[in-house]
This record gives structure tokens, sequence and C-alpha cells, in this order.
């Protein structure tokens, strides 16, 4: 639910100063206390007066009824009666109730009679018709206090989102003609030159042209270890160079820069909302007329049952009734706890595309994992060449390579760097990828030359496909094994391998300690998925698979009523993605594609992060229900007394403004935890 109280101009002013105490991963202390500097600069005292403008009318409220109370209980004065007592209290009321009331009427004409604005106006000006004066000021001070700080911590909660991600300066520093020049980020063009000095972030994406420099990514990736780059390396928007002093091209324009695209996809994640989120907001559409009907019945119902019936005794609790029953515990605590959520995982380098994921990951049972890239570095080298003596080795290789330089494919890189600069002598017609396989080309060695004789390149089954003959023992070879054919013939293969990623070990055990069960998929050979999966413990392990392959095996695990999240590049497993529970897409830093496509980021290839995420989401849950049991306990329990007449309107605010203010303490309290 918004709250749109005349407040939100003053409060978007105050979040402000309330950024200025976030301490963010983004930069080191030096910049942060450089970010505290110019923000005071920029307009501390205006924050300051911010603040007090926005309790000016709660100060002004408390002030006029304590003095009040004061004049009725402890000094009490001739004057003070009849209808100067009256208009004491409605002064009194107006700075905090004035608000509510006009939202109250805004919201009725747009057709929403029952907001919490009109039951606490309802109640108020029900306790002002039956003299309950100080009561009614109390509730509403109360009621707009609260407004006040749920207000803050909602948007505290998207600005810290905020804060963490763009960490990108307003200006940037060009060299023009070799001399410096200061200009907004956003009027630079691509291709202009970009001096940073050490300590600066950058402002845009770009093209290393120094040597080498050092920066510190953890605006991007939740780490702080530095990363060092070498020319022509690309580097993103929010790095922070740490050493010397490099010039970067700019490649991509400001708004199109990878950060953009994360922040704009982190604050949109919460327009995808939970499963949890949706039912309280179509409960509290159902819970809130059905409260003030039973506020009615307690009102009416007692005068044909009651023989000393009172009217304005059974008003009186009715009144409490109301304010006990307003949702704002519920409507504001719960996507606040889900806020917190995703800050957390964007603190932590892990980007979700909606909170229903976070839900979702909190109950997954099994992650099926891609291999390469995922739980391996995906950086191949190769180790040894096997060709029969009765063909040319340099010659095959220089084939091999030249039909490999048509793929991006890691194994394809590995040849390339093996081999070195392709033969554009080497003329290849009818090239066609053969998915899941390899590559097949016709070759002609000479310009003049008619036809051409077939090369093949890939795995065993394209040699199966084409009806190649070769040593079936080869499948035993342990390393990913590239098999080649020519002109009918079986060459001999090349042997690549890849090394598991660090914390590939730390990522299965502690996955195994969330009782989670774990499978891996890959269409690299059999041997090789399977020596990986045994030596860090993997459940399950199925190699030699195609695209629809893998989308079988998921089928088959979703079959059994499992939730399944998938763990991949997101672009070329897009069926599996899309089949999965949840998609998750590992290499942030590396493809667009790859954030348009998955569900959750991971924004620095660790696959560590995997039950960090899975952690976040049983923490956000967990969270969310402890905030839904404890408003539904407490206001059950003083609902039940306020009907009997044992509850007053202070019970009434605690119930309702306290229980809000415990929970939102609660909720945020998810973007302090520690989830390595």
């Amino acid at each position: 639910m918004e709250h749109k109280h005349n407040y939100d101009t003053q409060d978007e002013q105050l979040c402000c100063t309330l950024e200025d105490k976030i301490y963010t991963k983004a930069g080191s202390e030096d910049l942060t206390k450089q970010q505290h500097e110019h923000n005071d600069d920029d307009g501390h005292d205006h924050s300051k007066s911010s603040l007090i403008k926005t309790f000016l009318p709660s100060i002004v409220s408390l002030v006029l009824l304590l003095l009040a109370i004061a004049l009725d209980n402890w000094f009490p004065q001739q004057w003070f009666t009849g209808w100067a007592r009256i208009v004491w209290y409605v002064v009194a009321y107006i700075p905090v109730g004035l608000p509510v009331l006009i939202d109250a009427v805004k919201s009725i004409a747009k057709g929403d009679i029952f907001s919490e604005f009109f039951l606490m106006g309802i109640a108020t000006i029900g306790a002002f018709a039956i003299g309950e004066y100080p009561e009614g000021v109390a509730v509403m001070l109360f009621y707009a206090v609260g407004e006040v700080f749920q207000s803050l911590a909602v948007k505290r909660a998207k600005s810290n989102i905020k804060t963490l991600l763009d960490q990108r300066p307003d200006e940037v520093t060009i060299l023009k003609n070799n001399q410096p020049q200061t200009v907004k980020a956003e009027n630079v063009h691509i291709d202009e030159i970009i001096q940073l000095k050490p300590g600066e972030k950058l402002g845009l994406d770009g093209e290393l042209l120094s040597e080498t420099a050092s920066f510190n990514t953890a605006a991007l990736t939740g780490e702080s270890k530095p990363d060092t780059k070498a020319k022509g390396d690309t580097v993103l928007a929010g790095m922070i160079n740490l050493n010397t002093v490099s010039q970067v091209k700019v490649t991509t324009a400001y708004t199109d820069s990878k950060l953009s695209k994360i922040l704009e996809l982190v604050q949109n994640a919460t327009s995808q909302k939970a499963p949890t989120e949706l039912f309280i907001r179509k409960f509290a559409k159902i819970y809130t007329p059905i409260v003030v009907l039973l506020a009615v019945a307690i009102c009416v119902l007692p005068y044909f049952f009651v023989a000393d019936y009172q009217f304005s005794d059974w008003l009186y609790r009715a009144l409490v009734f109301l304010v006990i029953s307003c949702p704002c515990a519920l409507v504001i605590s719960i996507p606040l706890g889900y806020f917190g959520g995703i800050g957390a995982a964007s603190k932590n380098g892990i980007l979700f595309k909606g909170s229903n994921f976070l839900d979702a990951l909190a109950n997954i049972q099994n992650v099926v994992m891609d291999k390469t890239g995922t739980m391996t570095e995906g950086v191949f080298k190769v180790q040894e060449v096997v060709f029969d003596k009765s063909f040319d080795q340099s010659e095959i290789l220089q084939m091999v390579n030249t039909l490999e330089s048509h793929s991006t494919h890691p194994v394809a890189t590995a040849i390339q760097e093996y081999v070195g600069t392709v033969d554009h002598t080497i003329r290849l017609q009818n090239i066609e990828e053969i998915a899941g396989q390899g590559l097949k080309a016709d070759v002609n060695l000479s310009a003049g030359q008619a036809g051409g004789k077939e090369l093949l390149v890939g795995n065993f089954k394209l040699m199966n496909k084409f009806s190649i003959a070769y040593d079936l023992a080869l499948n035993t070879i342990v390393y990913t094994t590239i098999a080649v054919a020519y002109d009918k013939k079986f060459v001999g293969y090349i042997t690549i391998a890849d090394s598991i990623k660090e914390d590939a070990q730390t990522t299965i055990d502690k996955l195994k300690a969330l009782h989670v069960k774990t499978t891996i998929l890959s269409g690299d050979k059999s041997t090789v998925v399977k020596f990986v999966a045994e030596k860090l413990g993997i459940n399950n392990a199925f190699g030699d698979l195609l695209p629809e392959d893998k989308v079988n095996k998921v089928k088959a695990l979703k079959a059994k009523n499992e939730s399944v999240a998938f763990v991949g590049d997101g672009v070329n497993d897009a069926p599996v993605v899309a089949l999965s529970d949840v998609g998750i897409a590992m290499g942030g830093l590396g493809s667009d594609a790859t954030i348009e496509t998955a569900d959750v980021v991971i924004q620095d290839d660790k696959p560590s992060k995997i039950p960090v995420a899975i952690n976040i989401g049983k923490q956000t849950k967990r969270i969310v229900w402890q905030n839904i049991s404890m408003a539904f306990v407490v206001k059950a329990i003083v609902l039940i007394l306020g009907a009997g007449g044992l509850a007053t309107m202070w019970e009434a605010v605690f119930a309702d403004v306290g229980v809000a203010l415990l929970a939102i303490l609660n909720a945020v309290r998810i973007q302090r935890m520690k989830f390595d």
C-alpha cells in the first residue's frame, strides 16, 4: 500500500540524510568519507531543516496535547472548560489529523472507501463525538508519527538498493587534444577518452587503453578484492581505479552501461510480487470492509441484548476495534521485508528480478548446474594433440583453427590460442554448427579448387552422426576430447582441460548443509562430467547431453514435484532456464543477454553465491512470516479485549502503530545480516 501523505516531499529530502549514514561496499572508506563530505556540502543543513519540517506537525500536536492533559488533570483552570477546551483539542488534532482526513477523502473519490485513512478518520472523529478528546488526538498523533517512520523505512530500503549499485560519478575527466576537461558523464560520447585518477570511479563502460590497471569491482560484484585489467580489457561503470592514472576509451553510452541495466533491473524487481505479498494485498481488501461491519455490529447489536445499553460505551468499543484492525503493519512490513532481501542480495553481488524469486529460491529442492563456466573456470587449455601420422598435423590444425574461428565457444578459444593466427588462405564453405555436437564445413585449400572435402570438429556424437569410424576406447579419456575427421576419415583428437573453480567445493558443501540436492548437466563428455561430480560430491551427473536432453532431465525432476533451480549462462541454456522454477545466470559481467533472460544474476561468476542466494531467500521468508504472525497474534488479542471493553485506545495504538514499527525494525534487520 502506498502512503501519499503531504509528508512525502519532505520525506524524499529526509532520505538523503539517512543515506549519508549508509556505508556501502562499493568503495573504500576514504571514498565513502568523500561522498559524505560531498553530500554535506550539497545540502546537509537543508536535510536537517527538512527533518524538523517533517516532524513539526507532530511536535506541535504533542505539545498542545501534553498541555491540555496537564490542564485537565494537574493544573485545572477555570477557563479550560466547555468550548475553549474543545477548540484546544481540535487545534491539537488538526496538524496530524487534517492530512489523514484529506487522504481519506481522496481515497474515497478513487473508489477505495475502506482505506486505513478512513479507519483512522472515523475512529478519531468518533472519539471526539463521545467526548474522548485526549484519546482522539493521541491516536492520530501516534498514527502520524508511525506513518512518517514507515514511509522513511520504505524509501530507505529502496534508496539502499540504489546506493549499493549506482556508484557512478556525475562528472568525468576526458582528454581533448591531450588536455583534461571535466564534463557531465551523461554528455560523454562513444570513443572519447576518459582519464581516471587513483581513487576515482569510472562513469561509463569502456576499453582500457593503459597497459595495466587494478580496479575495485565491488559495485558490480560485491567483492572488494582488486581485479587487475590489461590493455584492451573491458572495464565497467562503477569500478574504482586503485593505483595509477589510467585511460579508458568509452564504448557504451551512459544510459546503456552495464550498471544502468543492472540498476534498472533491481529497481524494477519490486514489480514482481511474491505470493505472500499478493495474498496480503487481496486479504487487506476483503479484511478491512469486514472489520468495519463488525465495528458497526459491536456498536449496534448490544442494544437488543444488553439491559443497561449505553450508546457511548459501545461506540467507544467499536472505535477501539477499528483502530486495532488497521492492517498497515502487514501491508507495510511485508513488502519492506522483500525490499530488504533484494537489497541484501545486491550487497552480495546477487541480483533478483523480483521478490517472487526470493520466495521460490527459499523453497528450492534441487540445484541443477551446467559444468563449463559454472563449476569450472571455463578457461580451456590444449593438453595434447594426437593425429594419425598419415595426415599432416600442421595442416589439419590450421583447418581446425580456421573453422573454430567461427565459434565463440571456450573450446574454440583454447584451440585458437594454441594454434595461433588463422590461415585465411584456407577457404571454408557450408559452415554449419550442429547443436551439442560441433562444427562442420567443406574445405577448399586453394582458390581454384572445385568442390571441397568435409571437415568435422566436435565430440564423438558428431562422428557417430556422420558414420566416422574411430576407436571406442577413446570415450574413456577423462579430459574434454575434440574429435577431428577430414574427408570421411578419422584424423585423431585434441584433449582440452578445464580447471574446477576454487570455491566449487564450498558451494556443494553448503548446498548439502541446506539439504538441497545437486545435479550437473553438460554437453561435455560423460567421463569429464562424472570426474568433476565425483571430485566435488555432486549427487547426480549427466554428460554428452544436447540442449533437448537437458530439458528432459529437468522435466524428469519436476515430474517428481520437486522444485528446480538451473544455473548456467542463461542464453545457450535458455530452454532449461525457462523450464526451471528459478533460472540463475553466472557471469553478470559477461553478457547483457544473461541479465535480460535470467531470474537471478550472480555477478562475479562465483558458484559460492548460489547457497548465499538461497540463504537470503530463506531469511527473507522467515522475517516476513515473523511479521505476519506477530501482527495477527497481537491484533487478535487486542481485538478481543477491545470488543469486550477491556482495551482502551492506548492499547489500540500499540496494536496498530506499535506493531507496525516493530515489524519494520524486524524487516530492515536482514540488510545487516551476514550470509557468507
